[in-house]
């Protein structure tokens, strides 16, 4: 009794702020001030303190005035906060915030506030502090302090404003500045007003073309369009009182999408192609940049009722190799029947400007997005995950991945946010269509313009972008360790450029404070350096099944 209510006081101890806020640079401010595309920098994610990010200097650049921080709150009742700046050179440089120094953080939702930063004026190089203290009880206080070096020159950074405001209207330079704007203000309407021009006559010239050709391919009267509420403009649904005609929709517009097309894809596309108007969108379930994904219904040829269906699909913005990428990754599992597998069930690619893939849907949602709700629940107590189930879980996962290995595929993206979960607990993996759009977190470049999860990859996988098996297997490990944490991010505390150093000196992820001995030896078991040195999914199912069989015992 005393190790249990020992083990369950360091739970709370080492948990404090598991889910109390989250703070964060924004991608535009992280491409503002670093230059990295498509990257939120966090420095707290669910009150876990990134001390690794904070502790960096950052160098603020001459043309850049302003520093944007993001939060959140997630208790659910205000939180008490007080800022501070402290500037080594005040003569040099003076700063300004768009919020009070003190006061409460906003109940929900994300706020972004500004600290506006003044250069004197000569050149200079001024070391600053911003200090964060956020009260998440009266004895329990976060304190962050960043550290930033502006650089300060005088013909790019130095103005003047009062002076602006404040000059005789006789004055040269004050009419100078006053002209100025005003045609500065002209040529910005100018600008704002062509645009809208170009962009009305390419919209109707577009309907001109659209309409016909919705008409060659057998889209009558019968298939009707309708807007619907919050579900984006011109999405097609299926008339509920008119059956849908039984023509087929053409492959053949995917040759546009991609220049290259591989054989095999256009082939699996032309033999499980629906008809857009069967498909009816409900409401949006997730959404990304360029991607959402929907609930809908899915009439098919000859039944009486629509299906429950999950539609993933491409903005009206996204680009002709994201709308490709969608279709190949989407199809990666075509053709393929497993309990724990959730394979494609149709596609359309006869609007090119918005593809999309159907999938069952039968009450499951994303794994990921199910664990956080585990964690923190704001339709009541958050649910909690014993042991015995998160390795029924896992065991689900290991023989899908089993029979996907059995056909000889690699996954290459074995994650939580790339399986879905019911409330029954049965899991499905899916595959990484749109992943690293709807999970931008977990997805990092380092340099070569590919988006990867760093820190789900096996030590070959980075270094040699080298997939098997085994490098499944590695990735399997991680998706056990996000089991038992709900979906703790992993190695928050590393920068992802030194992931392949980190795993390299032999750092793995650390034991779970819940997490049994015997489930971590598994975790372990995964990530040995060697590939021949982990197990095969064979051997994982027969360990786990054997932990589950002792568990089972005591309950």
């Amino acid at each position: 009794m005393l190790w249990r209510l020992a083990a369950m006081l360091l739970l709370v101890v080492a948990q404090p702020a598991a889910s109390y806020f989250n703070l964060f640079l924004s991608q535009t401010e992280v491409r503002k001030l670093m230059g990295l595309q498509e990257a939120q920098l966090f420095y707290v994610r669910e009150g876990v303190i990134n001390r690794y990010a904070i502790k960096f200097v950052v160098t603020v650049p001459a043309q850049v005035h302003k520093l944007h921080f993001t939060w959140e709150n997630l208790s659910g009742r205000p939180l008490p906060y007080t800022l501070s700046v402290d500037i080594s050179n005040p003569s040099a440089l003076s700063s300004s915030l768009n919020i009070s120094q003190a006061g409460d953080m906003p109940v929900s939702g994300l706020q972004t506030w500004a600290l506006s930063l003044h250069c004197g004026p000569y050149d200079a190089e001024v070391d600053l502090s911003l200090r964060i203290n956020v009260s998440l009880s009266r004895r329990n206080t976060t304190s962050l302090e960043f550290k930033r070096k502006k650089i300060c020159l005088k013909d790019k950074s130095y103005t003047r404003p009062e002076e602006v405001l404040v000059a005789a209207s006789g004055t040269t330079s004050g009419g100078q500045v006053f002209y100025a704007a005003i045609g500065c203000a002209c040529a910005f309407m100018a600008a704002i007003f062509v645009l809208v021009i170009v962009y009305y006559v390419r919209d109707k010239k577009a309907r001109r073309h659209r309409d016909p050709l919705q008409e060659s391919r057998g889209l009558s009267s019968a298939c009707s369009v309708e807007r619907g509420t919050g579900v984006g403009p011109a999405q097609t649904f299926l008339s509920p009182e008119t059956p849908p005609p039984a023509s087929a929709a053409s492959g053949s517009t995917y040759r546009r999408l991609d220049d290259r097309p591989s054989r095999e894809l256009h082939e699996r596309i032309q033999e499980i192609t629906v008809q857009r108007c069967r498909v009816r969108l409900l409401s949006i379930e997730m959404e990304g940049t360029f991607g959402r994904v929907y609930r809908g219904s899915y009439h098919e040829e000859g039944a009486s009722t629509p299906r429950d269906v999950l539609v993933k699909t491409a903005a009206e913005h996204a680009s002709q190799s994201q709308v490709a990428l969608l279709l190949r990754e989407g199809l990666a599992l075509y053709g393929l029947s497993h309990p724990a597998l959730l394979p494609v069930l149709g596609v359309s690619i006869e609007d090119r400007s918005a593809p999309f893939l159907l999938y069952p849907h039968t009450g499951y949602r994303n794994m990921k997005r199910f664990l956080l709700r585990c964690k923190l629940s704001s339709e009541g107590p958050p649910r909690a995950l014993t042991t015995q189930e998160v390795v029924e879980m896992a065991l689900q996962a290991a023989k899908g991945v089993q029979y996907l290995h059995r056909k000889r595929l690699v996954h290459r993206d074995l994650a939580a946010r790339n399986c879905v979960v019911d409330d029954d607990l049965r899991v499905q993996i899916t595959d990484n269509a749109l992943a690293r759009d709807l999970f931008p977190q977990d997805y990092h470049c380092l340099g070569d313009n590919e988006n990867r999860p760093i820190k789900w990859l096996a030590i070959e996988s980075l270094l040699s972008k080298t997939f098997t098996t085994a490098s499944d297997v590695w990735a399997f490990g991680v998706l056990l360790w996000e089991l038992t944490t709900l979906a703790q991010q992993p190695y928050v505390e590393v920068d992802p450029f030194e992931m392949a150093s980190y795993l390299r000196d032999g750092y793995r992820l650390a034991q779970p404070i819940n997490c049994p001995d015997e489930l971590f030896a598994v975790m372990a078991y995964c990530w040995a350096m060697s590939a021949e040195e982990r197990p095969t999914f064979s051997q994982l199912i027969i360990c786990l099944q054997d932990f589950h069989t002792q568990l089972t015992r005591y309950v």
